[in-house]
């Protein structure tokens, strides 16, 4: 009996604490690249900082938002999360798009071919697949959009694309974490560090996701 009451308090601690970890390590990746990149010193400086900002912090906390362990918001109703979830999702867009410009434009002044690398065509893809995403989301908060679809699926194919779309952003940003740029620019545990950083949210994530369909599943049995 009591192995079974501290088992649900130890998984719910877990998870408490990864997700703590996520945002810590996600807000710190985007403080190390910013101090990396020196937002405004040249015209590719913009494209890693806007694309770290974007994902690993605008991504993730509208993510997190929604978490049962660790929300910043937990007490807010499920209503006012939505709407934050797609602001931040849209800042996030909004970056990303920005940062992919910045890096096109400085790859045509400088002669460069585009998308030469699995990160550059990943992210290409991330980014056109974020606006889709946040486009595709306007019936859940304008619900007179939804004429002839049931919301219930409407969230479950959101949430579902949704996982999709924020793990190519976090494999985006750790092959961005190989390219000749960073790897030039930090070392040793450094690196580590910023490798683990998507990947440790793309697990918190991923198992968020699943863990509410899941919930949402057995109810329905």
């Amino acid at each position: 009996m009591l192995h079974s009451e501290s088992e649900p308090r130890l998984y719910s601690v877990s998870r408490l604490l990864c997700g703590i970890s996520a945002h810590t390590l996600c807000a710190a990746f985007t403080v190390l690249m910013a101090a990396l990149a020196k937002p405004g010193s040249s015209l590719f400086s913009w494209h890693p900082f806007l694309m770290t900002l974007a994902f690993s912090f605008f991504m993730t906390e509208a993510v997190l938002l929604f978490s049962p362990h660790s929300s910043p918001v937990a007490k807010l109703k499920h209503q006012t999360k939505a709407r934050l979830h797609w602001i931040l999702q849209c800042l996030g867009a909004c970056c990303a798009a920005v940062g992919l410009g910045t890096i096109f434009y400085n790859k045509h002044l400088n002669g460069k071919p585009h998308f030469a690398s699995w990160h550059g065509l990943i992210g290409v893809v991330t980014v056109g697949v974020v606006v889709i995403q946040s486009v595709g989301a306007l019936p859940l908060l304008y619900h007179k959009l939804a004429k002839g679809w049931s919301l219930a699926k409407l969230k479950r194919y959101h949430a579902a694309s949704g996982l999709l779309t924020y793990l190519l952003g976090s494999a985006s940003l750790l092959l961005g974490t190989c390219s000749d740029w960073f790897m030039g620019s930090v070392s040793g545990y450094v690196w580590y560090l910023a490798a683990f950083c998507p990947t440790l949210a793309a697990l918190v994530v991923m198992s968020q996701v699943t863990d509410a369909y899941m919930a949402k599943k057995r109810l329905q049995y």
